[in-house]
């Protein structure tokens, strides 16, 4: 069988293309849930002590085949006015912790007295990860009317939003006290990419629907109803992200490498194979009605997502109608991609990339464990290498970026800066705001440019170290531009500081990787999507096991 080319860096890392990401099964969550299925993880509810509200606290354990994992969930009132999706919020509906082991009576003080709080609390190693999360107010209580009322709430408006909690943060990875990534890394459960905050997102999916049973249940114990199953597996938790996540694809070159070859080979395998067999037409078909469903149910009122949408839908409609003849030819999935690379806009070729990938667990969900890396490495600078090889690295690396003129303010107008308040990234305008003297090494495609001219300038035989040496400022540029010489999926091909930089594309491609769906841009800095949703529950796991739950 002949081999298909992987889609070149100049293809993939365009931040277009991220911006029209969809997710695979080679993401986070779906490798989560076959992990959990594979292994007959068991769950069960160790504490559910909440009042007539819904206020109170609750702790879910899991039990993989190691060790026990606990979402401890507190729930309490909150002001309207004080809700807010910002990460500047103070305080919200529900907030959680996910907690290692099972905590005793002292623990679930502790953190009650703690996870409300959030970054103003105070944590040990036996966190893993803090969340939070605020209800869909006006959609949650409707929901729990109609539960109350008997009643089954309305479909159509339930699946259009998605959600009926939406998470403001998922912290981990030491944030605030909690845990560190090493401390875990080795345990294989939560070995992959952020295993642990997609099993604290999933634990947070089945405390919503019991929130809302248990609500509902109190104002009519004996005639409400519970959240249809079919409903309760459509939904799945909603997430606001910001500026916070952009930079993170920028800052872990080694580890996005690993998640865009990841995704690219499977793409290329899956397009070398010779033929379509009948339980992948199947399995294929299936998910493009799927796909097609959700898109006729996703709403964005960000004008540029909703024209990307309606194109999205016509675009799966040309491929419904021209499947067949595409699946008769000679390597059919290849003749697919094919079709939809010269007839489909960018969302419909990521769908399909999607889509492609779908059938073929076997051939490519080996994968998923590449999907990580050892960043050490990627913090030592090779400093035997000679200056004429790392310039013409650089010009070899960045050639699509020699036409990007750096002197125009246009191409400069932005700086990334971390606030002083949260801690966390922020974007301002050069040649507006103040503090361009705080910016971070995120102009990758700049300092690149920058670096390739100083070496210029140096003998080809001096070494790196002697450069660095006299030029201490290049080092971050030295060290990225091995990097990316070595892992060519490593850096965005594009402008990071440019005035037409849209940072919702890279969180879109983050979030992708998740397993995010319905992307709702709220402005060009910030999101909302959907994840687990249609996906198993967590409870469901033991019973697709073969065991009961």
């Amino acid at each position: 069988m002949t081999a298909i080319a992987l889609r070149p860096p100049e293809v993939v890392m365009r931040l277009q293309r991220l911006g029209a990401a969809h997710p695979t099964r080679l993401s986070f969550l779906r490798q989560l849930i076959r992990r959990a299925t594979r292994e007959k993880w068991r769950i069960r509810n160790h504490l559910f002590d909440l009042d007539d509200n819904g206020f109170g606290r609750a702790v879910y354990a899991v039990g993989t085949p190691a060790r026990i994992y606990s979402l401890v969930a507190f729930s309490t009132p909150l002001a309207d006015e004080k809700r807010s999706d910002r990460v500047i919020a103070q305080a919200w509906d529900t907030s959680y912790v996910l907690y290692d082991g099972l905590p005793d009576a002292a623990e679930i003080a502790r953190l009650e007295a703690n996870a409300p709080r959030q970054e103003a609390g105070r944590y040990t190693s036996r966190e893993l990860v803090l969340a939070r999360a605020n209800k869909s107010v006006r959609l949650f209580e409707e929901v729990a009317t109609a539960l109350a009322q008997g009643q089954q709430p309305d479909e159509e408006q339930l699946l259009g939003v998605g959600y009926l909690l939406r998470t403001t943060a998922v912290y981990g990875n030491g944030k605030f006290g909690i845990a560190d990534r090493d401390e875990i890394s080795s345990r294989p459960e939560l070995a992959g990419s952020f295993q642990a905050e997609m099993l604290t997102v999933w634990l947070i999916r089945s405390f919503t629907f019991d929130l809302v049973d248990h609500i509902a249940r109190r104002r009519n114990p004996v005639g409400a109803a519970r959240l249809a199953p079919d409903l309760r597996r459509a939904l799945g938790v909603g997430n606001a992200t910001g500026l916070g996540m952009a930079p993170f694809l920028v800052r872990h070159p080694l580890l996005t490498h690993s998640w865009f070859l990841a995704r690219e080979t499977a793409l290329a395998r899956v397009r070398a194979e010779p033929r379509a067999g009948a339980a992948e037409r199947d399995a294929f078909s299936n998910a493009l009605a799927d796909l097609r469903q959700r898109v006729a149910r996703w709403h964005s009122d960000d004008s540029r997502q909703a024209a990307a949408t309606r194109i999205l839908a016509a675009d799966l409609g040309a491929l419904a109608e021209n499947l067949d003849q595409l699946l008769a030819k000679p390597r059919p999935w290849d003749a697919v991609y094919r079709f939809a690379e010269g007839h489909f806009s960018l969302e419909g070729q990521e769908a399909c990339v999607s889509l492609i990938l779908e059938p073929h667990g076997a051939l490519i969900d080996e994968l998923g464990d590449t999907m990580k890396a050892d960043e050490t490495p990627g913090h030592i600078v090779d400093g035997g290498m000679d200056c004429g090889s790392l310039h013409q690295a650089l010009l070899d690396c960045y050639s699509w970026a020699r036409a990007i003129d750096f002197t125009e303010p246009a191409a400069n107008a932005r700086f990334w800066y971390v606030s002083a308040e949260k801690l966390e990234p922020r974007l301002g305008e050069r040649f507006e705001e103040d503090g361009a003297e705080l910016e971070q090494p995120l102009a990758t495609v700049r300092d690149a440019l920058g670096l390739a001219a100083a070496l210029a300038r140096e003998p080809a035989s001096a070494s790196v170290a002697d450069f660095l040496l006299r030029r201490p400022e290049w080092r971050h540029a030295v060290r990225r531009a091995q990097i990316v010489a070595k892992f060519p999926y490593a850096e965005i091909h594009d402008n990071l500081i440019g005035a037409e930089l849209r940072p919702v594309d890279i969180l879109r491609a983050k979030l992708a990787f998740f397993g995010a769906r319905s992307f709702d841009p709220r402005s060009d800095r910030w999101l909302r999507i959907a994840l687990f949703s249609g996906e198993p529950l967590i409870e469901d796991v033991a019973t697709m096991a073969g065991e009961a739950a």
